[in-house]
């Protein structure tokens, strides 16, 4: 199955995970740590994340680190940018008609 990136980041796990790593590396029982789950089911999310290219995995030793791909979520912030755009476009809007009515 091919996922996407806004597949990967629509579960609140895998965006505390994105979190977690973007601060620092951290291996997968590092991570498990922080979640009233399974190391099983964090696995899983990483997993995913990885599949998308949003984390990428270091061997250092036994240990396994995986490391935020901040190149990847530019994606996201690409494909928001209009919304943003257009948003902002709409509160100046706003803004210019709540001054003058308080002119008033």
């Amino acid at each position: 199955m091919r996922r996407d990136v806004f597949q990967a980041i629509a579960d609140p796990t895998r965006r505390a995970i994105l979190t977690l790593i973007a601060l620092q590396a951290m291996t997968p029982n590092a991570l498990a740590e922080h979640f009233d789950t399974s190391r099983q089911a964090v696995s899983k999310h990483i997993k995913i994340l990885a599949e998308c290219k949003l984390v990428k995995q270091e061997q250092n030793g036994r240990e396994i680190y995986y490391h935020f791909n901040p190149g990847k979520m530019k994606e996201v912030d690409n494909w928001l940018e209009p919304f943003r755009t257009m948003w902002e476009d709409r509160f100046d809007k706003l803004d210019k008609v709540l001054n003058q009515l308080k002119k008033k």
